[in-house]
């Protein structure tokens, strides 16, 4: 029966972004642009996929810069182009989306107005689905307290900063805290309102939400060891969903090192394989607690491309809007990689990507 009404507002879009995710790069596309010896030869080769023409009007030489904000742009444009035909409830849903890409746009303007540097500036560097009619009015702020003002009243994410910070949190806080803190609460409030969506939906995506939570809490340990960041400030970052929750982030909280952090992950089957070879890697190449970070981050990418590959098994809910971003995404970073290694001449690290299908 929910198939039935589905169909009716958003069997449409639905088709449209599974149309959108059979264009994803495949092993063979992969392959044959690692095969490239120029940025130019790269550009030809993507244009026999479906990112077709879009390099046509940049001039030469090619930048990776260029190429990524260009890939960027064409998946703004599909998403626009499914929220600009979509209504309630997947309309907010879109929203939703969008809210995790403004709090990294505000984040940055914070961050500029805190060291002075002109707000306008960066706002080309502000990611484009983030981007909201009234983020201009932000530039206006010359002060902290003045942009605090304006985040609550021009932007979606007032609950967010309302419920969480103080004006004064904002000049005294570490950038970083800040953005946790606030992700913290869009998180939570996501995974609220995919639960009143119900329905095949909320599987789908309590399941992508709570390893989003869950990687996060595990980022926020590692990365707290030995700063000033205190073991109660650190729990207060946690988001309060996921598989961890709340045991697991109770113990993440006293961690004191990576093998306590593996300890807690263990109790989670999907997470073990997280840590498989850390300590060999970290006794033979001497990586160290950044080493392993840096491992366990290409690990926490490959579990986010599988879970939103299982989005697509699932019929009529919206999950699968949200996942083809994340993979579109990882798609970007992929060619982004190996134009790069291109560019530099780094053919030895060129298979170094994710690949999704």
């Amino acid at each position: 029966m929910e198939g039935l009404f589905f169909n009716v507002d958003t069997g449409f879009l639905e088709g449209i972004v599974r149309g959108y995710k059979s264009g994803t790069l495949t092993q063979s596309h992969y392959a044959s642009l690692a095969q490239c010896e120029t940025l130019e030869d790269f550009k030809t080769q993507l244009s026999a996929t479906d990112y077709g023409n879009f390099l046509a009007n940049e001039p030469s030489p090619l930048s990776t810069t260029t190429i990524a904000d260009k890939a960027t742009q064409t998946l703004v444009d599909q998403f626009n182009f499914i929220r600009s035909n979509s209504v309630e409830p997947l309309s907010k849903f879109l929203d939703y989306i969008t809210y995790g890409y403004m709090i990294d746009n505000v984040v940055l303007l914070i961050t500029g107005t805190l060291h002075e540097r002109d707000t306008h500036e960066l706002l080309e560097r502000c990611h484009p689905l983030g981007i909201f009619d009234t983020m201009p009015a932000l530039c206006v702020a010359t002060n902290v307290e003045e942009l605090y003002q304006s985040v609550l009243v021009e932007t979606p994410l007032a609950p967010y900063f309302r419920d969480c910070l103080s004006a004064a949190d904002l000049d005294d806080m570490n950038i970083e805290i800040i953005r946790n803190t606030v992700y913290k609460a869009y998180l939570e409030d996501f995974y609220n309102y995919v639960s009143t969506i119900g329905s095949t939906t909320a599987d789908v995506m309590h399941n992508i939400l709570a390893f989003e939570a869950d990687r996060r809490t595990i980022n926020i340990t590692i990365n707290s060891f030995d700063t000033e960041l205190t073991k109660e400030q650190r729990a207060k970052l946690f988001p309060a969903i996921g598989r961890l929750f709340p045991t697991g982030n109770n113990a993440l909280a006293k961690a004191d090192d990576i093998d306590q952090v593996r300890q807690v992950c263990e109790n989670v089957s999907e997470y073990r394989s997280f840590f498989d070879n850390s300590a060999s890697a970290q006794t033979n190449g001497d990586l160290g607690d950044f080493g392993v970070a840096a491992q366990l981050e290409d690990r926490f990418f490959r579990m986010e491309v599988h879970l939103n590959k299982l989005a697509f098994l699932q019929q009529f809910q919206y999950g699968v809007f949200y996942s083809y971003v994340k993979l579109k995404e990882q798609e970007i970073r992929n060619i982004t990689w190996i134009a790069e290694c291109i560019a530099q001449d780094a053919r030895d690290r060129i298979h170094d990507f994710i690949p999704i299908f």
